[in-house]
C-alpha cells in the first residue's frame, strides 16, 4: 500500500500486443499470470480511459486469471477505427473480433462504465465467448440521468467538443487532470502525487493526439445513440438475456452512474450478486482493487462447484394385489 492508504500501482510484466482486426489495430495489456492454465479474462474500460485503468485489479487477480485488458479503438494506443464507427455496437464487435481472432474465449469478462454495456451486449450476443461478467458501474440507460453526469452527455452534442476545447486551450494538463480525478475518484485526495503525475503524463499525452476529442466525441454519442434503441438493441433487454453469472459493482459516491441503478441492474441480470462501496466513485476497480478482487473470486469459486444432483424422485408404491 502507499502513504495515501491507495495501493501501490504495480507494471504490467508483458508488454501490450497488437492484434490487427478489420479496420484497426487493437493495443492490447497483459499482466503475466501467477501459473500456467488460468482461465482466460478481458478487461473493457470505460469512456475516455484506457487499458491501464484495469492495472491494479489484474495485478490483484494474477493468481486466479490470465488477465488481458484491451485499448478499444480510438483509445489508449489503438489508432480509430478506419470508418470512424464508434458506437456501442462497434466496440462489441471489435472486441469480438480480438476474442476469436485469439482464440482466448469464452472469458471473464469484466467491463466499467462504456466498456459494462460493451460487455452487457457482447455477453447477449455472443455468450460463447462468456463464462462470466463483471460490470463495474456500466453505462446501462439511466432516464434521467444525474446532474454530475449531464456534462459527459453533453459532449455528444454538436459543436459542444469544439467549445470545450477552446474553452480548455491553455488550462495546465495538472488542472484538466484534477477535474477528471474529481469527477470519477469518490475521494481524488488519497491519490498520491507519484500516480497522480502518472495521470497526469497520460492525460497530456492523450490530449496531443490529433483525434482525441473526436473519438471522446463519437464515443459519447454511441452511448447516448445505445440509451435510445429500443427492440432487440435495448440494453436493458439484452441484460435480461444474459445468462453467465454476473457482479455487479456499484459506487455511492459516483457521479456518472448514480447508484440507483443498481437495484434495477440486479434485477435485469438473472443470476447476479452486488457490491456496494460506500466511499467508491465511478472507477471502484482503481480505488478498491483489493475489495472487487475478493468478490470476484468468490464469483469464481461459487461457479467452479458443481450444483448438488438433484434428488431421485420418489414413485408412489403400487399394489399389485394379493
Amino acid at each position: 500500500m502507499s502513504k495515501s492508504g491507495l495501493p501501490e500501482t504495480p507494471k504490467p510484466t508483458r508488454s501490450p500486443q497488437r492484434l490487427t482486426i478489420p479496420g484497426c489495430p487493437l493495443s492490447v495489456a497483459a499482466m503475466e499470470p501467477e501459473r500456467p492454465g488460468l482461465p482466460p479474462a478481458l478487461f473493457v474500460h470505460g469512456l475516455g480511459g484506457s487499458s491501464q485503468n484495469w492495472t491494479l485489479l489484474m495485478d490483484r487477480l494474477a493468481g486466479d486469471v490470465d488477465g488481458h485488458a484491451v485499448d478499444l479503438p480510438g483509445f489508449g494506443q489503438s489508432p480509430p477505427p478506419d470508418d470512424a464507427d464508434l458506437s456501442v455496437s462497434a466496440h462489441v464487435w471489435a472486441v469480438v473480433e480480438y476474442l476469436e481472432l485469439s482464440g482466448r474465449g469464452p472469458v471473464h469478462l469484466f467491463g466499467n462504465s462504456l466498456g459494462g454495456a460493451v460487455a452487457t451486449r457482447l455477453a447477449a450476443l455472443r455468450p460463447d465467448l462468456v463464462r462470466t461478467l463483471t460490470l463495474i458501474s456500466p453505462a446501462l440507460p439511466e432516464v434521467p440521468p444525474q446532474a454530475s453526469a449531464l456534462p459527459t452527455a453533453l459532449l455528444a452534442m454538436p459543436g459542444v467538443p469544439g467549445l470545450f476545447t477552446r474553452l480548455t486551450r491553455g488550462q495546465p494538463a495538472e488542472q484538466q487532470t484534477e477535474a477528471l480525478l474529481a469527477l470519477c475518484y469518490g475521494d481524488p485526495g488519497l491519490i498520491d502525487a507519484e500516480r497522480r503525475a502518472e495521470m497526469v503524463a497520460e492525460y497530456r499525452r492523450r490530449q496531443a493526439l490529433p483525434y482525441a476529442m473526436d473519438v471522446l466525441a463519437r464515443s459519447a454519442r454511441g452511448v447516448v445513440r445505445a440509451y435510445t434503441e429500443r427492440g432487440p438493441l435495448a440494453l436493458w433487454r439484452q441484460a435480461e438475456q444474459v445468462r453467465v453469472p454476473v457482479l455487479l459493482v456499484y459506487g455511492l459516491r459516483d457521479k456518472l452512474v448514480s447508484y440507483r441503478m443498481a437495484r434495477r441492474a440486479a434485477q435485469a441480470f438473472r443470476d447476479s450478486r452486488l457490491l456496494v462501496l460506500p466511499e467508491a466513485g465511478h472507477v471502484a476497480m482503481m480505488e478498491y482493487p483489493e475489495l472487487v478482487a475478493g468478490q470476484f473470486r468468490d464469483l469464481l469459486a461459487a461457479t467452479a462447484t458443481p450444483a448438488p444432483a438433484p434428488a431421485p424422485a420418489t414413485t408412489p408404491a403400487v399394489n399389485a394385489g394379493p
